[in-house]
């Protein structure tokens, strides 16, 4: 197997410092020594140091000269994004995405598929299935390809790569272990080392890597109303054992006692993973005939294929009943986040796994709920937006994960 360490928690001074610079030159290359020098606030020498073993390694090449600002002009340097290439799958709401990117995460190939069954096994299949088909789609690319990071829904055992996975046995969940660890599985098949990361967190982190140019540091990245990933101070918060960002509390044996007289369910309670909109839409359909035949009118659905993607559809084309759903969902999704808002403190709030469909109307009245529910002065410079990485997030933040232990591997001896 690659010599690619993904398992490892924490990192030395100067594998930090090789991530510093190497993401500078991802996100501002060309740029000289000097200027690189100036943001970290670090002697050139020992940037040159770095840089020059970089060079070696053909990750950073060097560019045209820059315009001299009075004596030598200064070389610029560059990443070269195509120097290796991550692979990264992402379990949304609605699919499964696969990608290959290169160290600027840029998408080369990309494959998705729909959602599998909600079980442990079924998800386990198909993440080996895309990966499978992104191998066979970039056989060219093989030699280069470094590692393989998945995002998915459940408590993620950091040591072995095994998934806690929520189950659901009749009106009841209940968490169960995958037999086999996939890290395992994925390693041995592919002969590549792997990363298995919860799917918020990897998203969280995606966009914090790729997408938010303004440099926030404090993050709640909502994944649906299921989980949360956090990132604190620029750092992926995972708690003591890695399972940090569930948003809920659950005791199966109670749960018929534990309801909320303001709303089934309660914002602290278990949610579906679609914070309950299908149902809803089913129950109102049921008992209304009119407003059926307006919402499969506007969706082409039926009552038994209603969907996430339905609602969202019918939304669009103005549905009651799809407005009224949403509208619901987005006030408890907003009084969890401002729960969460009291307790973080976040410059940002990025909602994503597949409710940027949902639409801007969704999105303000999660911003209200927000505002009306949290202490304003925990909202007064808050941001709550839409994933900018859409339902790209999960598989760009898994690979970028893996890229940063890239970044990381490449560092120098001594300096």
């Amino acid at each position: 197997m690659r010599e690619l360490d993904l398992q490892k928690e924490v990192l030395t001074d100067k594998e930090r410092r090789s991530i510093e610079i190497l993401d500078i030159l991802r996100k501002r290359g060309p740029i000289s020594r000097p200027e690189i020098s100036r943001d970290m606030g670090i002697n050139v020498v020992t940037i040159s140091n770095y840089i020059d073993e970089f060079i070696k390694s053909n990750l950073v090449f060097e560019k045209e000269l820059d315009v001299s600002e009075g004596g030598r002009r200064p070389v610029l340097l560059d990443l070269n994004p195509q120097a290796c290439f991550v692979i990264g799958v992402g379990l949304n709401l609605t699919n499964m995405v696969g990608l290959l990117v290169d160290l600027k995460g840029n998408i080369i190939t990309k494959t998705q598929t729909a959602r599998p069954d909600f079980s442990v096994k079924d998800v386990s299949e198909s993440v080996l299935d895309i990966v499978r088909e992104i191998l066979r789609r970039s056989k060219e690319y093989f030699a280069n390809i470094q590692g393989i990071g998945v995002g998915v829904a459940g408590l993620i055992n950091k040591k072995d790569g095994s998934i806690h996975w929520p189950q659901k046995m009749d009106h009841y969940y209940t968490y169960a272990s995958v037999d086999v660890p996939l890290k395992a599985l994925m390693e041995k098949e592919f002969d590549l080392p792997t990363m298995i990361e919860n799917d918020a967190t990897s998203a969280c982190f995606g966009e914090h890597w790729l997408d938010l140019e303004q440099g926030y540091k404090n993050v709640i990245y909502m994944f649906s109303g299921v989980g949360c990933g956090i990132m604190i101070n620029g750092e992926v918060y995972r708690g003591s054992q890695g399972y940090a960002g569930e948003t809920s509390v659950y005791n199966f044996k109670e749960q018929d006692d534990f309801n909320c007289a303001a709303g089934d369910p309660c914002f602290s309670k278990r949610w579906d993973i679609d914070l309950g909109i299908v149902k809803d839409v089913k129950q109102c359909l049921l008992a209304d005939k009119e407003k059926a035949k307006d919402f499969f009118k506007v969706s082409s659905t039926t009552q038994e294929a209603i969907d996430l993607k339905s609602v969202f559809a019918a939304s669009r084309a103005q549905d009651k009943t799809a407005n009224l759903a949403l509208s619901r969902a987005a006030k408890r999704l907003g009084i969890k986040i401002a729960y969460l808002v009291n307790l973080l403190n976040p410059e940002i709030v990025v909602i994503g796994g597949g409710f940027e469909e949902a639409g801007e109307d969704f999105l303000k009245q999660v911003n209200l709920a927000v505002r009306e529910w949290a202490f304003r002065e925990s909202v007064d410079n808050l941001k709550i937006v839409y994933s900018q990485l859409r339902e790209n997030a999960v598989a760009l933040g898994a690979a970028s994960l893996v890229m940063q232990r890239v970044f990381a591997h490449m560092q120098i001896k001594g300096g």
